[in-house]
């Protein structure tokens, strides 16, 4: 138990540490089902134009109503907090109690749903764009947990073409970002020290590249055309459970149960990375919450206890496999850890998940808390993802780093040249 919690710990505080100095704090085991959005369908890492909205919804399962807070602040780059005054970044005034609750209804867990949305009465907008980080805070002012979200300008644009790895070693199972850069209504001086760029594959922040510097300059353009450098995993379509019937068996689900909670027992998953890739829809690692047979999934849909059952049989040594998806924002933590089972030769977990549409995948975490994402499921070079590009710029002289343009890829449109 020793050994995990250093693990543990050292993930969380120990990665990204040359891009991310501010690492998100993880909720605790009661507050569950967190969802960040900005003007997408699904719960993802919101990248919000200013004046756009911004939502956040979460669920308490302490049964207590308590109150909690939320404060908002304004980061650079690298995630150190910027220079700037809270009163030249947000209009109105945050640090103020969420009003809008609602308890459970008819379901065997109770629970408190949260929502939060920006611009409200109290906090009616940030005014600059950037790196923002929004905490939620008990009622003693000890932060409860926290998420990253990004506002950006429509100053530049950013045309993005995904291409297969022109490394031979790699041609099969990596996907490489290039993009350009178009300026021309904002003078990009001196752009190697000036611009920083972050690419996402699937809005996963903690894989996120964040050292690419412009190759070429072509008037008001910045190319971008690495290779190596701007490569990922491409990984492999995304496993999928669906329970908005939390009675009923289905093409995920082998069977049923009730205990304190509904129990949901998935089929037996198998590794991958050794078959042919197959394509298979999926929602990049998102998540949807639904109940076919509610009105209000928020409070009416139930939390099921979904059982994880993998065989694997490759050894792992002292490495660990779990879950991973955007379930809960890409974290590693003893909720997804899959424990050998001995008497079935097999992995198994048992989760709580609020009913819905989910995608997972299973992954191998090294001891020093990285990830090897095709471990499990295959790296293959087919596989559909999604793609964003940020501009980052700070002017000579300037007190923050703005973000001054976004463009999205998709591997569906991969060449080969």
């Amino acid at each position: 138990m020793f050994q995990k919690l250093i693990f543990f710990l050292f993930f969380i505080y120990g990665t990204n540490i040359a891009f991310s100095q501010l690492a998100e704090i993880p909720a605790p085991n009661y507050i569950k089902t967190i969802q960040f959005k900005g003007t997408t369908a699904q719960s993802e890492l919101p990248v919000i134009r200013l004046g756009e909205r911004l939502q956040l919804s979460f669920d308490a399962l302490n049964g207590k109503e308590e109150d909690f807070y939320y404060t908002i602040t304004h980061h650079n780059f690298d995630w150190t907090e910027s220079d700037l005054a809270k009163s030249e970044y947000l209009d109105g005034f945050d640090d103020v109690r969420i009003e809008t609750y609602k308890n459970s209804l008819n379901t065997l867990q109770i629970f408190s749903h949260y929502t939060l949305s920006i611009p409200n009465r109290e906090t009616r907008g940030v005014t600059k764009s950037g790196n923002y980080l929004l905490t939620i805070l008990d009622s003693d002012n000890n932060p409860v947990f926290s998420r990253k979200f990004m506002v950006i300008e429509n100053i530049a644009s950013v045309s993005v073409a995904i291409k297969r790895s022109r490394d031979l070693k790699y041609i099969e199972e990596k996907q490489t970002v290039q993009f350009t850069i178009n300026s021309p209504n904002l003078l990009l001086i001196n752009p190697k020290q000036t611009v920083h760029t972050l690419v996402m594959q699937n809005s996963n922040l903690k894989t996120a590249i964040t050292d690419l510097k412009p190759q070429y300059t072509l008037g008001s353009e910045l190319i971008y055309k690495y290779d190596e450098k701007a490569s990922f995993w491409g990984g492999n379509e995304f496993l999928a459970f669906d329970n908005k019937d939390v009675r009923a068996a289905g093409n995920s689900i082998s069977r049923i149960g009730v205990s304190d909670v509904y129990d949901n027992y998935l089929f037996t998953d198998i590794a991958r990375y050794d078959r042919p890739y197959t394509y298979n829809p999926d929602i990049n690692g998102n998540f949807v919450v639904r109940n076919i047979n509610a009105n209000d999934p928020d409070i009416e849909a139930e939390y099921v206890r979904l059982h994880f059952n993998l065989q694997y049989f490759d050894d792992i040594g002292d490495k660990e496999i779990h879950l991973y998806g955007n379930f809960n924002n890409w974290t590693i933590d003893g909720s997804t850890y899959m424990k050998y089972d001995p008497q079935s030769d097999t992995y198994r977990n048992s989760r709580l998940f609020k009913q819905g549409f989910y995608n997972y995948k299973y992954v191998v975490v090294n001891r020093d808390g990285s990830i090897e994402p095709g471990a499990v499921s295959g790296n293959f070079w087919q596989t559909e993802n999604d793609y964003t590009v940020l501009v980052y710029f700070r002017d000579l002289g300037a007190r923050y780093d703005r973000i001054i343009g976004m463009g999205r890829g998709n591997s569906t449109n991969i060449s080969n040249n």
